[in-house]
């Protein structure tokens, strides 16, 4: 919530900016002076090409960082679900060996949610401890020699699970160091100067309709910066991916630390 309320508070503070700007701009600079009315049909032109193509390069930029948040998410609820599917085929094994595999895909669940969590939030290395903790699962995992061929059937079946989960932890831990690009981000800075520039030299904000569309403008701007800012950490503490996949199969994890 405060987030929001200091998103807010930025957008509102922006609008009000470039508002006072405009009208310090027309109050020292009369209209017609300067020529700015000749070639009006030339200015006209030019800022609905840059308004089209910052609009574009906007778009491109929510897209890009959705589809980031979205993989994000998808690696996480595919990654949970694989270890959760894992606990089940191992009522097939026997007793002993099924509640190892438990323990430790507990164990891992626990260590995700309590220990790397805060690093992906923090875009910090996860480091080599979950890997392990993968391997460690993988060999109680493994059919017994005294197996029967059913069991032998449901150790492959586990192993399979074990692979989605290790394809989709690597995709967890590659989105966590994805961004959006530093050449995008620099086109929507130099994108946003130029469409706020065009009020000053086309006669916007001589009327007070002119100047609400600017201030409407200008917070809505500021409002898509800050949406594509907190999208682009896809594992970040305001709109990124939790891991609640996790704790909805594996209540302790949510608790353990605390």
């Amino acid at each position: 919530m405060n987030h929001v309320v200091s998103t807010l508070a930025v957008g509102l503070f922006a609008a009000l900016l470039a508002a006072g700007g405009v009208v310090l701009w027309h109050h020292y600079r009369p209209a017609g002076e300067g020529g700015e009315e000749e070639g009006g049909d030339v200015v006209e032109y030019l800022s609905m090409m840059i308004a089209l193509l910052y609009a574009l390069l906007l778009g491109l930029a929510l897209v890009s960082v959705w589809e980031l948040r979205g993989d994000a998410g998808s690696n996480t609820s595919t990654e949970a679900g694989a270890l959760h599917q894992m606990t089940m085929l191992a009522d097939g094994m026997p007793p002993a060996q099924q509640k190892r595999i438990e323990i430790m895909a507990e164990r891992y669940a626990v260590h995700v949610v309590q220990d790397e969590w805060p690093r992906l939030e923090a875009q910090q290395p996860l480091g080599e401890q979950g890997w392990v903790l993968l391997r460690q699962l993988r060999a109680v995992s493994e059919a017994p020699p005294d197996a029967t061929p059913a069991q032998e059937v449901t150790a492959l079946e586990m192993l399979g699970q074990l692979s989605v989960l290790d394809e989709a932890r690597r995709g967890r831990e590659s989105a966590a160091g994805d961004s959006l690009s530093p050449l995008l981000w620099a086109g929507l800075a130099v994108g946003a100067v130029l469409s706020f520039c065009i009020v000053f030299f086309y006669g916007v904000g001589r009327t007070w309709s002119h100047l609400v569309m600017l201030m409407g403008m200008v917070g809505l701007t500021v409002f898509l910066a800050v949406l594509i800012h907190h999208l682009a950490t896809p594992f970040g503490d305001v709109m990124g991916v939790a891991p609640d996949p996790f704790t909805e199969y594996f209540p302790r994890a949510a608790t353990a630390g605390a």
